[in-house]
C-alpha cells in the first residue's frame, strides 16, 4: 500500500481496546435482538466502498445489529447513471478522497435519499469535510470523520433510533449502553445523548439548548401606548471573544485537555467572534475550534442546529460550498450574554 493509500486508513477501533470491543458486541446483541423479538422485517442496507476490507466490516456490523444487506459495491457504482443503483433504507458511504465527478454523485444520492426517505450515512477525511457537507443538506446525512469501526457502530445505532415507523424507539438500557460506548470511543457529553433519545428529545432540547428570551420582552411606549421592543446589546468585541477563547485553550498546557472539554460552548464562541469580525466558518474550521474529535463535533453541530443555535449557509458563488453561522437569536443571546458579564465586572471595580 502506498503512502498515500495509508494517509487515510482509517484506524480500526478494536485494536488494543478489548473494553470497546466487548460494549460494542453488546450494543450489537441487543439492537439485533430488539428487531427479532419484535418480528419486524429487517431494515435493508446499502454499502458502498473502494476497500475491500472495509466493505467487509461494515457488512458485518449492520448484519450483527440485524439489518439486511441489500447492495455491496464500490463508489463507481454511483457514478454510472444519473438514478443510480436502488437504495435501501440505509446507505453507507465510505468516501476519504473525493473528486468532482464523486461530489457530483454523492449530491444525487443525497437528494435521493431525501425523496426516499432512505437514511444516509457518510463517512471521510477532514481534508474532504466541506466538499462533502456542502454537498448534503437535503437528507440529514450523518457525516462521520476518519472513523472507528465503533464510530459506525454508533451511527448505525442512531438510525435505528430514528427509524420509528420500521423499529420501536431504543430502550433506556439500550440508550445507556450506546452512551458508555460513545464515551468511551468519541467522548461525546452525555447532555449530547440525552437529545438524540427519541421521545424525549423535545425536552432534553428545552432543558439543554435553552434560550433566555429576557431581552424580547416588548414595553408600553409611555407617550404612545404602543409596544416597544427592547433594544438588544451589541456583538462583544471580537477581540475580547479571541482572548477568552485563548485563555481556555491555555488550560490544556497544564491540565488533560479532556477534562475541560465544552464543544458547544467553544463553537458558540468562535462564530460570535467571527459574526462580529464579518467573517464566514466552515464546518472544518468550526470542528478544529470545537476542542474534540470531528464526528464527534460534527454530532454536536447537528444537534444545535436543530435546536435552533446554529444554521447552515450555502455560499452564493459555489453551491458546492457552505458555512455554519449563529441564529440571529442565539447571536442575541451571545450578546445580552456579555453584556451581562460586562455589568457584573462593572459592579467589582
Amino acid at each position: 500500500m502506498g503512502q498515500a493509500a495509508r494517509q487515510f486508513d482509517y484506524g480500526n477501533g478494536d485494536a488494543g481496546a478489548p473494553p470497546v470491543v466487548e460494549m460494542r458486541d453488546r450494543v450489537e446483541g441487543r439492537l439485533q435482538g430488539r428487531v427479532q423479538d419484535r418480528g419486524t422485517s429487517a431494515l435493508a442496507v446499502s454499502i458502498f466502498a473502494d476497500r475491500s476490507y472495509l466493505r467487509a466490516e461494515m457488512e458485518e456490523d449492520a448484519v450483527a445489529a440485524g439489518l439486511r444487506i441489500a447492495l455491496t459495491a464500490d463508489l463507481g457504482n454511483l457514478l454510472g447513471s444519473e438514478n443510480g443503483p436502488a437504495l435501501g433504507d440505509l446507505v453507507l458511504v465510505d468516501c476519504p478522497v473525493i473528486d468532482g465527478a464523486e461530489l457530483a454523485a454523492l449530491a444525487r444520492l443525497d437528494l435521493r435519499a431525501a425523496k426516499s426517505g432512505s437514511q444516509l450515512v457518510v463517512s471521510t477525511s477532514i481534508g474532504s469535510l466541506d466538499d462533502v457537507f456542502g454537498c448534503l443538506d437535503q437528507s440529514e446525512a450523518q457525516i462521520l470523520v476518519t472513523p472507528s469501526r465503533a464510530d459506525r457502530v454508533i451511527a448505525l445505532g442512531r438510525t435505528l433510533a430514528r427509524a420509528g415507523n420500521r423499529v420501536r424507539e431504543l430502550s433506556e438500557e439500550d440508550r445507556l449502553a450506546l452512551l458508555r460506548l460513545t464515551e468511551q470511543v468519541g467522548q461525546i457529553a452525555q447532555k449530547l445523548e440525552a437529545l438524540s433519545s427519541g421521545s424525549g428529545a423535545a425536552a432534553a432540547q428545552a432543558s439543554a439548548f435553552r434560550f433566555d428570551d429576557s431581552g424580547d420582552e416588548a414595553r408600553l411606549d409611555d407617550g404612545t401606548d404602543r409596544l416597544v421592543r427592547a433594544a438588544r446589546p451589541p456583538l462583544p468585541d471580537p477581540r475580547l471573544v479571541r482572548k477568552i477563547i485563548r485563555q481556555r485553550q491555555l488550560r490544556a498546557r497544564f491540565f488533560e485537555g479532556d477534562l475541560f472539554a465544552d464543544p458547544a460552548w467553544d463553537m458558540l464562541l468562535d462564530l460570535t467572534a467571527a459574526r462580529a469580525e464579518h467573517v464566514r466558518v466552515s464546518v472544518t474550521s468550526l470542528c478544529i475550534a470545537s476542542g474534540v474529535p470531528p464526528t464527534t463535533a460534527l454530532r454536536w453541530i447537528g444537534q444545535m442546529t436543530d435546536a435552533g443555535l446554529l444554521q447552515r449557509v450555502d455560499d452564493e458563488t459555489d453551491r458546492r460550498r457552505a458555512f455554519i453561522t449563529l441564529t440571529d437569536k442565539a447571536a442575541d443571546a451571545m450578546a445580552r450574554y456579555f453584556a451581562e458579564l460586562g455589568s457584573a465586572s462593572a459592579m467589582l471595580v
